[in-house]
């Protein structure tokens, strides 16, 4: 696991420590950070991206700090550009809007940004509603055949429903439009289990309480980059000494312990 036990709760772990940069050409710098300032795409709410403090010096999630530190290898201002999705965020990225982000690979932003090499792996896995007695993911299967109608919420848009319905035969897919609506399905036991990332389904327990848990195993991994605008390819070397020195020098094992991120494994390419 790259997370680790932390002594502090996560809202008073300290930053990272700053590690030595890479020096960057004036080239680079140009390619990165084109208008002078480095703009990090955030969405609130997520330890992946931002994640708020009443003080603004504790601000966490992976693309804050990340953005933070890429910001002073670069040697120009650090600007949050924020934005109420992703979605939103990687349409503004791909119009050149946004310099830096930190997210899941996927193939639908494929032709508008460059990943990096992988920072990390987050677990895909379930969370059994309040009240269950299943402990592993190889339960829900074993209940589907022992009584039926077992029901298995997904985010819709997601492109987890395929996945689940291969691997799932005997439970109902239910399609859910936000983690909101996820987490009332489950208080009113309306479905038996939520699939999703675990760095989403922890935090859904810990509020949902009443003895939801995430299952042990899971069901996939998202390998998670950083994304930057198509056509700044030449910058992409870079970029990959910017995230082998965050992963080797425990600056990016220390933001995800102060992003409360769990579910993160080490990455398959190190």
């Amino acid at each position: 696991m790259l997370l680790t036990a932390c002594a502090l709760p996560p809202a008073l772990a300290p930053a990272p420590s700053p590690i030595e940069p890479a020096p960057a050409t004036a080239a680079v710098r140009t390619l990165l950070a084109p208008t002078g300032v480095l703009r990090v795409g955030v969405y609130a709410g997520s330890p992946l991206s931002l994640l708020e403090r009443e003080d603004p010096t504790r601000h966490a999630g992976l693309s804050h700090d990340l953005g933070q530190e890429m910001a002073r290898w670069l040697d120009v201002p650090f600007e949050l550009a924020r934005f109420e999705r992703l979605a939103d965020l990687m349409v503004a990225m791909g119009q050149g809007e946004v310099d830096f982000t930190v997210t899941w690979k996927s193939d639908i932003y494929g032709n508008d940004v460059n990943y990096s090499l992988p920072l990390l792996d987050l677990e895909q896995g379930y969370l059994a509603r309040p009240g269950t007695r299943l402990r592993e993911a190889a339960d829900l299967n074993t209940l589907a055949a022992r009584q039926g109608g077992v029901k298995l919420g997904v985010l819709r848009g997601a492109g987890a429903q395929a996945p689940l319905a291969r691997r799932h035969p005997q439970i109902e897919i239910v399609l859910l439009g936000s983690y909101t609506e996820a987490t009332d399905r489950l208080a009113a036991g309306q479905i038996e289990a939520f699939a999703a990332s675990k760095s989403v389904l922890f935090p859904m327990a810990d509020r949902l309480g009443g003895g939801a848990r995430v299952l042990d195993g899971r069901w996939g991994l998202e390998t998670v980059v950083i994304a930057i605008p198509k056509g700044r390819q030449s910058a992409m070397s870079y970029l990959s000494r910017f995230v082998l020195s965050v992963r080797r020098e425990g600056y990016l094992q220390a933001a995800v312990r102060r992003a409360d991120l769990r579910g993160a494994v080490e990455p398959d390419i190190r």
